[in-house]
């Protein structure tokens, strides 16, 4: 058999299995953690794929893939292992069967799967019965205990999976580090970050992917000249996670770009693999430029999209020019599916701080923060 026929049969085999995750996860009295976001470490999804993919598929795929990643909380100072839910596994799937990567990941078949079966998973969790998803989905990531942290505490009040997905946190919950210092810029999002104080120290230790360039990400080549030599920022957002982005400095929105794009995993093997698509300057992203109000200079907001991500919002009265956003304030939200936020800004306006520094570029991980904590501030 032709290595191409071999490459559609992976192919086949993948979006069989992705299918057959999204269709489970509509299953409305089963856990997530029983399908779509069981983790791969498990001998049962080990199985579960042996039965779908081919067995040179599988072996291959594990010998290239961990199967989780290692995050350092900032708070406690511990490194924690988090294994890859299934259906990430599948993604990274998606990215690399055939012998032809490249070929593989610009096939129409891929991007067309990817975005048919998000737009699948938005329409299930934006029905009125997806509320049943909700509580299984809170006591399968511990997220019962946070509630009360929420605008609306109640589960029983969201009227979709998706409302709940995208709820609302109180102000007082995500109070901003050293709030009367403009100086500081503030972590965008509860999430798995990483700090670098160039684009090319993200391109040697994180960014590993072919087609990076700050021209591609902003979709804007004369725009991206002001953020040469400067620092960059990646929140990501995993689907547990609050998932709502808030702006990192105080400012006025100058302009916002909505850049059309791919449903690829953002998942940091995805991320780190060298010779692959980056799949930043591919997904489906909006783009956000501020004028800071403290040093007068750009900065950009790129909320980006990733696997089974329904949408993108901002929140009212933010997503237009001339909007005036303060440094921890909601801009807005991210409908289902794991995301990013990247923060860009330009030479000299952000000294990151150490420890995230010292956990991105020398220990390869990633740290868990939350909205508000301090990034940096401009020495």
């Amino acid at each position: 058999m032709s290595s191409e026929h071999l490459s559609d049969a992976g192919f086949e085999a993948s979006a069989a299995a992705l299918n057959h995750l999204t269709t489970d996860a509509e299953n409305k009295n089963q856990p997530p953690t029983s399908h779509i976001h069981r983790p791969a470490t498990q001998e049962h999804s080990h199985g579960w794929l042996t039965k779908l993919l081919p067995q040179s598929t599988i072996a291959g795929l594990e010998a290239k893939f961990h199967m989780g990643n290692y995050v350092i909380d900032r708070d406690l100072g511990t490194k924690a292992f988090e294994p890859m839910s299934i259906y990430v596994r599948l993604g990274m799937h998606l990215l690399y069967y055939g012998s032809e990567q490249e070929k593989a990941l610009h096939w129409k078949n891929t991007l067309a799967l990817l975005k048919s079966q998000s737009e699948k998973m938005g329409r299930e969790y934006d029905s009125p019965d997806s509320k049943a998803h909700i509580r299984p989905f809170m006591q399968s990531f511990d997220l019962v205990g946070s509630m009360h942290e929420m605008v609306q505490p109640d589960p029983d009040k969201y009227a979709t999976f998706n409302e709940f997905f995208a709820r609302e946190i109180k102000e007082s919950a995500r109070p901003i580090a050293e709030p009367h210092n403009d100086l500081v810029t503030s972590s965008p999002a509860d999430c798995r970050l990483t700090a670098f104080p160039t684009v090319d120290f993200a391109t040697k230790y994180w960014i590993k992917g072919f087609g990076f360039t700050l021209g591609k990400l902003l979709g804007d080549e004369q725009r991206a000249q002001q953020f040469e030599g400067g620092s960059i920022v990646i929140a990501r957002l995993a689907p547990q996670d609050y998932h709502r982005w808030h702006a990192p400095v105080s400012g006025t929105v100058e302009d916002i770009i909505d850049i059309p794009g791919a449903y690829y995993t953002v998942n940091p093997q995805a991320i780190n693999e060298p010779g692959t698509l980056d799949v930043f300057c591919e997904n489906k992203r909006s783009v956000m430029m501020l004028r800071r109000s403290s040093t007068g200079a750009p900065i950009a907001i790129i909320a980006v999209g990733a696997m089974l991500v329904g949408s993108i919002k901002y929140v009212a009265g933010v997503g237009q020019k001339g909007a005036e956003v303060r440094r921890g304030q909601c801009l807005g939200a991210f409908y289902y599916g794991g995301s990013t936020v990247i923060v860009l800004y330009p030479r000299g306006d952000v000294t990151l701080d150490e420890d995230l520094v010292h956990n991105s570029t020398q220990e390869g991980c990633e740290t868990l923060v939350k909205v508000g904590w301090r990034v940096g501030v401009k020495a």
